[in-house]
């Protein structure tokens, strides 16, 4: 077996940089770069961490700690600076190791390990790129219990056990998956409105900093702005998008403008929740057609003047900004499924509490469980649904052993 090495902490600079080593001959790659504080030679015995220096011949790269993880298995934890930690990895790959990735690295750990199902493993994998702490919580939970034990317990059982009541527990998981696929991996929400409706007010409110360029200019943001948050057990993606005045694009004929309008397809394409903000302070004129039509799979016919707009699916949350001044906007104008409204002043703050609670709500995880079942890996995600669709105990048989043991 070959020995690897590979960063396992995260791009950039921070306090602390982990190189973890493993292979046949780690040990003797570590003593050849490694001098112990003090003048007794140091024990590479599992267990124990060492203090002492990396070094490259005569010359000190880092003070660092070792830790003896198990046989050939090695972390050196050193200063954080991109530089040390390259010296380090260049050092190392002089020396024989092969330079990898952190899941190829761990992937070759775990495999080496030979005790545990492919459920076990995915989920040590999916731990490193979790978003949040609860959604490491959420996978770290699916190893010995969660969705690793479910399937185990549909084998164990399976004379005893209906089918039907696989195909439920199935259609179950894959449908809380979805909200846990928010916590682990990240919530992207889309900001969408007419110009000088606040969209960039509501983003910096959100982020608690200065992001997009905020003036009382109608069209300011040209481009879409982007920011990150965390909202409850979210780790959440703003996108501030280009004002959406086609009407305005009519009249000047802008082209860095067009160009502009492009992209909000794409990001509420791809997003998980629209916040669409209207100024409530302006009447129902700010609404029009070709700003709904943006919003991705909704149909919107041709309207006239006081004529409702039509039905918009999916997860869209009215914001009725700027309360802090007089309302003249008629909510009567909205269709019922944009009914689900939320006043707030992103200038001052005001109602942001109860944004973030119903967002928290619309995306299912204000009460979420983190010990239950979910899949989190597209693999197992394929296998359930297949699992949802047999038709045989026989069949069930196979698509589960195939989830603890692909």
């Amino acid at each position: 077996m070959s020995t690897l090495a590979a960063v396992m902490t995260g791009k950039g600079t921070g306090a602390i940089s982990t190189i973890q080593v493993f292979g046949d001959t780690a040990e003797a790659i570590i003593k050849e770069v490694f001098k112990p504080v003090g003048s007794k030679a140091a024990e590479f015995t599992t267990g124990k961490i060492l203090l002492g220096t990396i070094n490259d011949g005569s010359d000190t790269i880092d003070q660092v700690t070792i830790g003896c993880e198990g046989p050939n298995s090695f972390a050196i934890h050193c200063h954080g600076n991109p530089l040390i930690v390259e010296m380090i990895m260049q050092l190392l790959q002089r020396l024989g190791a092969e330079l990898v990735t952190a899941e190829q690295l761990l992937a070759k750990t775990l495999t080496a390990q030979g005790d545990l199902d492919t459920i076990a493993v995915e989920a040590r994998l999916a731990q490193i790129k979790a978003k949040t702490i609860q959604g490491t919580k959420i996978i770290a939970n699916q190893i010995d219990g969660g969705f690793g034990k479910k399937a185990k317990e549909w084998l164990e059982n399976i004379k005893t056990i209906s089918l039907d009541e696989i195909v439920t527990d199935a259609e179950s998981i894959l449908k809380i998956s979805q909200m846990a696929k928010l916590i682990i991996s990240g919530c992207k929400v889309a900001i969408v409105g007419p110009p000088n409706s606040g969209k960039s007010t509501l983003l910096n409110c959100l982020a608690g900093r200065q992001k997009a360029i905020v003036t009382e200019i109608k069209g300011t943001t040209r481009d879409w702005v982007s920011a990150r948050c965390q909202i409850g057990p979210l780790s959440v993606e703003l996108i501030d998008t280009a004002g959406l005045d086609e009407k305005l694009l009519t009249r000047t004929g802008d082209s860095i403008q067009k160009t502009a309008q492009k992209k909000p397809a794409e990001i509420l394409e791809d997003a998980d929740l629209v916040l669409l903000v209207l100024d409530d302070s302006q009447t129902a004129d700010q609404l029009d057609d070709r700003l709904f039509e943006k919003i991705p799979g909704k149909l919107v016919p041709s309207t006239s003047s006081g004529q409702a707009l039509s039905e918009i699916e999916g997860k869209v949350l009215t914001l009725l900004n700027k309360s802090d001044l007089p309302a003249k906007f008629d909510t009567a104008m909205l269709p019922d499924t944009l009914g689900n409204i939320v006043q707030i002043s992103a200038k001052f703050g005001t109602g942001i509490e109860n944004l973030t609670e119903k967002i928290r709500e619309i995306c299912g995880v204000a009460d979420f469980d983190l010990q239950q079942p979910v899949c989190f890996t597209s693999r197992q995600e394929n296998l359930l649904k297949q699992l949802k669709k047999t038709k045989s105990k026989q069949q069930a048989v196979s698509i589960i052993t195939d989830l603890l043991n692909s």
